[in-house]
């Protein structure tokens, strides 16, 4: 009952900011959807054959649904819509349900960036405050800010694409960085060791096949290295710089001068002003807001801007509302590239 009363006073809350309503098919291309997670994401997938061999799966996640919708609709103004529904994903928690049950709202083909991304924050303050809940929180972040950060780093190109392609994956993540802590990806004793039969095996045929790889593809490999090599020091002040960053938590207001201070400090010459962030105030005295640099690491698809909101429920805060600016998804699945912004409420909180 509690979930059924919630849910309309959200889909009120939405339609009253002029979000059209749409419906969203259950079933996808399989392919959509490994094409952005990678085929290891396929264990989480109910999915099938249809009879002509084409292999299907039940969605497991609404945003991608409707983004797909949009593309094939061969959409191109600006629209604001917001849909229902559940969304059906396989996991190895016992007490995590299987189905998923998601309002969502977005703008796809959003040309002025600023202007939606406060659109979909004001939206969700105005579900928070008709929702009735006494204590909550909203946390802002960026992934662009990170993003930035790694272009200014001294670390190898390489170095750069594999830490923002895993920033989602925490684990992986610190892994990574263990990694370039100790500079395990290239030893300076074994780079001197491997010139030599470098220069050996550039004398020989480059079609000849070394452990699956033609020389050619092996010698080039370890060119890009020896172009781009790290000193031995750099991994550790690299690798600190990163934690610190993420470790940056604040009043949302101060945030600008929190980061600029720590880019100063750290001789990083990146200058963040209040574009970064969508709000400039608080009129909520039951609500605080905050900028957390690691907010919003577990979604994949995020771009820039990422907000969630928690809710205290007995004496636990849970999620209730996530969201943020996802320009690469339809590029990632396929499509061409179209500017959005949108959130997603959990309606599984009392669950």
């Amino acid at each position: 009952m509690k979930s059924k009363k919630l849910s309309e006073k959200i889909l009120r809350s939405i339609k009253s900011r002029g979000f059209s309503n749409i419906a969203l098919d259950p079933v996808l291309e399989t392919k959509y959807i490994l094409q952005r997670s990678g085929e290891n994401f396929k264990k989480f997938l109910f999915s099938f054959y249809d009879l002509n061999g084409k292999e299907l799966c039940l969605r497991p996640d609404l945003t991608i649904s409707s983004v797909i919708r949009f593309i094939q609709n061969k959409k191109d103004n600006r629209e604001k819509v917001f849909y229902s529904g559940e969304a059906f994903r396989k996991t190895y928690q016992k007490k995590d349900s299987i189905i998923k049950n998601q309002i969502g709202y977005e703008i796809l083909g959003s040309n002025n960036k600023q202007k939606d991304n406060k659109e979909i924050i004001d939206t969700s303050l105005k579900i928070l405050k008709n929702s009735g809940f006494k204590k909550s929180v909203l946390k802002i972040g960026n992934v662009e800010l990170f993003n930035l950060l790694i272009d200014k780093l001294d670390i190898p190109r390489r170095w750069k694409n594999r830490l923002k392609r895993y920033y989602w994956n925490e684990n992986y993540f610190n892994e990574l960085l263990k990694r370039l802590e100790t500079n395990s990806d290239i030893d300076p004793v074994f780079v001197e060791t491997d010139k030599s039969r470098y220069q050996k095996m550039r004398k020989e045929n480059q079609n000849k096949i070394i452990a699956s790889r033609s020389y050619k593809e092996v010698l080039d490999r370890f060119n890009m290295k020896i172009k781009d090599p790290r000193k031995s020091s750099t991994g550790k002040k690299n690798t600190n710089i990163i934690k610190q960053f993420l470790k940056i938590k604040c009043s949302l207001i101060k945030a600008p001068k929190v980061l600029n201070a720590f880019f100063k400090k750290n001789r990083i010459n990146i200058t963040v002003g209040k574009g970064f962030f969508p709000l400039s105030r608080n009129n909520n005295k039951n609500l605080r807001i905050e900028f957390s640099a690691a907010n919003g690491r577990e979604v994949e698809f995020y771009s820039s801007m990422i907000f969630s909101i928690e809710v205290k429920i007995k004496s636990k805060f849970k999620n209730f509302i996530s969201g943020g600016r996802y320009d690469q998804l339809t590029a990632n699945l396929g499509f061409r590239k179209v500017s959005a912004v949108g959130a997603a409420v959990n309606m599984n909180l009392y669950d």
